[in-house]
């Protein structure tokens, strides 16, 4: 298997970050385009508890982000990256 990250870099160094990749490889372009943003308004947003957040709760604000900056089919990719990496939500 050829690595498309520099050797992997992304794809091993732990789940946010892979996720991040899949969302940003799903989208394609410049990963600040797309998926920087929806990162970084996830960060910024205030909405992440002062302790530190799960990875359900994480994803959860992600994907909201995306479906308020790009729709509801973009927001689908990003839950569909989350769920690849095992972070699904129960409902």
């Amino acid at each position: 298997m050829v690595q498309r990250d520099g050797g992997g870099v992304h794809i091993f160094s732990g789940i946010p970050n892979r996720a991040f990749y899949l969302v940003a490889t799903h989208f394609g372009g410049y990963s600040w385009e797309k998926a920087g943003r929806i990162w970084w308004r996830a960060l910024s947003s205030r909405r992440l508890p002062p302790r530190g957040a799960t990875f359900v709760q994480f994803a959860d604000i992600t994907v909201d982000v995306t479906n308020r900056l790009f729709g509801r089919d973009d927001a689908k990719a990003v839950r569909e990256a989350w769920g690849k990496v095992g972070v699904e939500r129960d409902i």
